[in-house]
């Protein structure tokens, strides 16, 4: 079951580890072809995860990252990790269901937690919402693949743009915070019945607060109640006018940076049937939450990418879109001495 090529680092990190040179059990958990090895493996009568990690990516960082949750109290005890072979051991979460009114605080008191730890390293390449406010050849690519594609109707492409920039043009200061930056992905949020862990660090790196805080949000919060509940666990207070503003416009960056990238993957380059109905956005998001939605297959992403962009299409026409740009747009004012212009939307 463990790759042949991958047998000796294993037996080395199991002696390193435990002392061992065999577990007593084994169970893989990989998700599909082409993801990370995951193991469930029993030493001495203990469950722990085994892992080898077979994407390209900065180990480094990534262990790095992880350590400094571990001993925040926010992932999983490490007990090896080697970068050259790729391979981390770690205790094992037995997961039970989070219920969502649960999730409103827990999630969010964690994330308190992990933003204020000393600063992670950098990545070369914004892999989350926030990559759509940073600008260079990457972005300009990104956004003339999107056009090429004509996967939206010409109009409703130049909408999205135009929402784009409106947001891009008045975010223009990031808070900057140690992020874990793949949470839109439920399976990463483990509750053990007890305490919550934040697991699969390979995306972590420093970042906007409010990416992390606007993906879980994007799942959980369904209302302005919600949202006080949730914004307030983070802050430890009230959240002030500023902060929901920047709070919500970043949620909008998000419905449209995962609206324009599932599109993109789930459509695979042939035309999409817009004909056939779509969920709801909170029925969607709720059964994800709940692990009965997949991203495994393209017809799943597009659905993912159009609810997403149902969403974002309902929230810019609304009032507390305009609202959020003008606060953070004065915070800027009052900030920098000039005033932002705000793009007008068609």
């Amino acid at each position: 079951m463990i790759p042949q090529e991958k047998s000796a680092a294993v037996t080395l990190g199991l002696n390193e580890a435990f002392g061992v040179a065999k577990f007593e059990d084994i169970r893989d958990l990989s998700e599909r072809p082409g993801s990370n090895r995951a193991f469930r493996i029993i030493v001495r009568g203990s469950a722990y995860l085994l892992r080898i990690n077979t994407r390209p990516g900065d180990m480094t960082r990534h262990f790095a990252c992880m350590q400094a949750a571990a001993d925040a109290g926010l992932a999983p005890r490490v007990l090896y990790t080697s970068t050259e072979d790729r391979i981390s051991i770690t205790d094992f979460v037995e997961a039970v269901p989070l219920p969502v009114q649960d999730a409103l605080v827990r999630i969010p008191a964690a994330l308190r937690i992990l933003h204020a730890l000393p600063p992670f390293p950098g990545a070369p390449f914004n892999t989350t919402c926030m990559f759509l406010l940073n600008k260079g050849p990457a972005l300009d690519g990104f956004f003339k693949k999107f056009r090429a594609s004509s996967i939206l109707p010409e109009n409703e492409t130049e909408e999205l743009l135009a929402r784009y920039q409106q947001v891009a043009a008045v975010y223009s200061r990031l808070d900057l915070a140690p992020g874990h930056n793949d949470l839109f992905k439920p399976d990463n949020m483990l509750f053990d019945g007890n305490r919550l862990w934040l697991v699969d660090w390979e995306a972590a790196f420093q970042n906007d607060r409010y990416a992390d805080l606007a993906v879980v949000a994007n799942m959980i919060v369904t209302n302005e109640s919600e949202e006080t509940i949730y914004l307030q666990e983070y802050f430890g207070e009230p959240p002030d006018e500023h902060q929901r503003a920047r709070f919500y416009l970043i949620r909008q960056l998000a419905h449209m940076f995962y609206a324009m990238a599932f599109l993109t993957l789930g459509s695979s380059g042939k035309p999409i049937d817009w004909s056939e109905p779509v969920p709801a956005y909170s029925d969607f998001q709720q059964r994800f939450w709940t692990r009965g939605v997949s991203l495994a297959d393209n017809q799943a992403k597009t659905i993912y990418g159009r609810v997403h962009w149902k969403q974002l299409s309902q929230n810019v026409g609304q009032a507390r879109f305009h609202e959020a740009l003008s606060i953070v747009s004065d915070r800027n004012t009052s900030q920098e001495g000039t005033r932002i212009p705000l793009p007008s939307a068609p």
